[in-house]
């Protein structure tokens, strides 16, 4: 076994596959903020789809000799100082099966790598032990692509909220649970509040409402308030529904079931006002750990909307893609953000059908699926990103 230290590797070609660490989370450099805005763009044909290709994984040219995990680092963060996609930092571990956790590094712990038989591997050292083990890389697996590892949520294992996270929880902790998407009539076949107590016109924690609709099969468990939010339409064809946006206002509870039936608020983040509706509130479990990668089959979609109505966008802002369970997407998806080519008018020829070529704009993480729509995070910006832009497979 041939191990190199990490100060003989420094000038390798390019063409030597290079990967490396730990997992997600932005960009050292603060990108630029990115207006929002309408504009005329042309539809990619789906023609234009292609296969999905093996990714080479490049170490950047400047690559830390070691690097010292510090409190508030994030894993994407950390991987952005090594890889020039840190998204791809998967392909190192899967070929260390002796690391129990790779999500798991702490502050204090000094990355590096190391080659092996020409492959990069991370080596993690805490409290001046190594605790990874490189191996050789086995003949069946050296230079294969990383598999497809289907998520699902979890129970956060026990000294996580000590370890660097993958991506920043504070950016899609709101959008983890609420607010949600619900379908076409959904909404409007849900339980409304019909009046407040004491004739208020408005009620908040601790307040009892009135409700209508409620069915004597659903008497058990708490409800969550919501109010009707954007309309999420395909943007090739704005006659369908994709879905509704639930905008969360509060949690309340049954006490007397009746028409109308009274409730409890026990919770709110907003006003709650007449008509607003009910949803019961299911057992959903936040998703905390995410492995970023690029999805196995071909994707093309677009950005159809922004959250929390900002006209903003930059890095660790959630937009709402066109893509949901029916086009397989999962959480931990990476996708290209690419520019969509404009149409503008040929000022010589008079042409007005001129459409300019689309361009890398950016990158983003699918953390939050649903059936038709999914949220995902802006990883990073490098161009002004418009809705209607396409995400595609990176």
């Amino acid at each position: 076994m041939d191990i190199k230290p990490l100060y003989s590797t420094r000038f390798l070609p390019a063409s030597l596959v290079a990967v490396l660490i730990f997992a997600l989370a932005g960009c050292a450099a603060t990108p630029e903020e990115v207006v929002v805005e309408e504009r005329e763009v042309v539809e990619a044909p789906a023609a234009a789809v292609k296969p999905v290709e093996p990714v080479t994984v490049v170490l950047k040219p400047d690559y830390p000799e070691k690097y010292v995990v510090v409190k508030g680092d994030t894993l994407w963060d950390i991987s952005a100082r090594f890889l020039k996609d840190p998204w791809m930092w998967p392909r190192l571990w899967h070929f260390n099966p002796h690391i129990a956790n790779p999500h798991l590094i702490y502050p204090g712990d000094i990355l590096t790598i190391i080659f092996i038989n020409g492959q990069p591997m991370m080596q993690v050292t805490r409290n001046g032990k190594v605790v990874t083990a490189p191996m050789e890389l086995p003949a069946e697996v050296a230079g294969q692509p990383y598999p497809t590892v289907k998520l699902s949520p979890r129970i956060r294992e026990q000294g996580l909220e000590s370890a660097i996270p993958t991506i920043s929880i504070d950016a899609i902790g709101p959008f983890l649970v609420r607010p949600r998407v619900v379908g076409e009539g959904e909404l409007g076949q849900a339980p409304y509040v019909v009046a407040h107590d004491d004739d208020r016109m408005m009620s908040g924690s601790g307040y009892r409402i009135y409700t209508r609709g409620l069915s004597e099969q659903a008497l058990q468990g708490d409800y969550v308030v919501v109010r009707a939010g954007q309309v999420y339409r395909n943007p090739r064809d704005q006659d369908e529904v994709l879905g509704y946006e639930a905008i969360y206002l509060g949690e309340a509870r049954l006490t007397r079931f009746g028409d109308p039936s009274t409730m409890q608020v026990i919770d709110s983040a907003r006003e709650i006002l007449r008509g607003d509706r009910l949803i019961p509130k299911g057992d959903e479990v936040q998703q905390h750990s995410f492995t970023p990668r690029a999805p196995t089959q071909p994707v093309n979609g677009q950005i159809i909307a922004v959250l929390d109505g900002v006209n903003m966008i930059s890095q660790y802002q959630v937009v709402v893609l066109d893509l949901g369970r029916q086009e397989d997407v999962v959480p931990g998806h990476v996708l290209a953000i690419n520019q969509s080519g404009l149409k503008v008018r040929d000022v010589v020829s008079g042409d007005d059908g001129v459409v300019l070529p689309s361009e890398r704009a950016g990158t983003v993480m699918i953390f939050r699926v649903f059936d038709r729509v999914s949220y995902a995070l802006v990883m990073d910006a490098t161009r002004t990103i418009r809705l209607h832009d396409q995400v595609t497979n990176p």
